[in-house]
């Protein structure tokens, strides 16, 4: 059974940590690897260097987005195809992430936590359902 009182905290609480996460990850790439060195990482795997940056963009702007909970279902499910990306990139170095380059149950988790994300929706305190409410102060459900 489904606690209608504290669901939308757990939801906000996972979108906050989701967000937060994806923001982190961009500014690694930015800061320590470099727009550069993550095109030449996503190269090394054998995909298009241009898809370092569009990654690092879809890592910025969907983790703010999260953050203030705007789109906050579509985002989290646009982010999957990139966590799946994530694990793949990491599934040859081992279970651990703490393995040699990474190991890739924390992408694969981080793919779940995005699924569960885009099936809760917002939560509390989104900028998405202040935005949804209508003038009578009803939230819209569509």
């Amino acid at each position: 059974m489904i606690d209608s009182r504290t669901a939308p905290y757990a939801a906000l609480l996972l979108r906050l940590s989701l967000g937060t996460m994806f923001v982190a990850h961009a500014l690694l790439k930015l800061f320590v690897f470099t727009l550069p060195g993550t095109a030449q990482f996503f190269q090394s795997l054998g995909l298009p260097g241009v898809l370092g940056y569009a990654t690092f963009a879809a890592e910025l702007v969907g983790g703010a987005l999260l953050i203030l909970g705007v789109g906050t279902r579509w985002v989290a499910a646009v982010m999957v195809p990139i966590l799946l990306g994530a694990t793949w990139a990491h599934l040859g170095n081992g279970w651990m992430f703490s393995a040699p380059k990474g190991g890739w149950e924390y992408p694969a988790f981080l793919t779940a936590a995005a699924l569960v994300q885009a099936l809760l929706g917002d939560g509390a305190h989104a900028l998405g359902s202040v935005a949804a409410r209508d003038r009578s102060g009803q939230l819209q459900t569509a």
